[in-house]
């Protein structure tokens, strides 16, 4: 299962980068999305904890077992509230630039440079 967990997270990571060269600004945005889970993805993976009784349990109260790490839970929700608005941001400077050039492709952005 670690195996498959990490070659998948791999090929996410691969085709996140591989989005992101691509000249298209929409397809882009897709990647960073992508990149973004693959990050979440990396969170999980490096931060799983085989405990026995779930992280909200009491540690005094609990019955044969470690308790996991709510660390990871913590990490990975707050990166996902930060990659959300960062896609958002990023969506709206595509939809500006598409607005004023008429184009979402960046070889045709002639107009930015000096």
């Amino acid at each position: 299962m670690n195996v498959l967990f990490a070659l998948a997270t791999g090929i996410m990571f691969g085709l996140g980068v591989f989005q992101i060269l691509r000249r298209d600004m929409i397809k882009a945005a897709m990647g960073f999305y992508i990149l973004f889970t693959a990050i979440n993805l990396l969170f999980l993976a490096v931060g799983a904890y085989n405990g026995t009784v779930p992280a909200y349990v009491d540690a005094n109260n609990q019955i044969n077992g470690q308790p996991s790490d709510p660390l990871v839970q913590a990490l990975i929700l707050t990166a996902i509230v930060i990659s959300f608005g960062t896609f958002a941001l990023l969506l709206s400077f595509i939809a500006v630039t598409s607005r004023r050039f008429k184009t979402v492709d960046s070889n045709e952005l002639d107009h930015l440079k000096g």
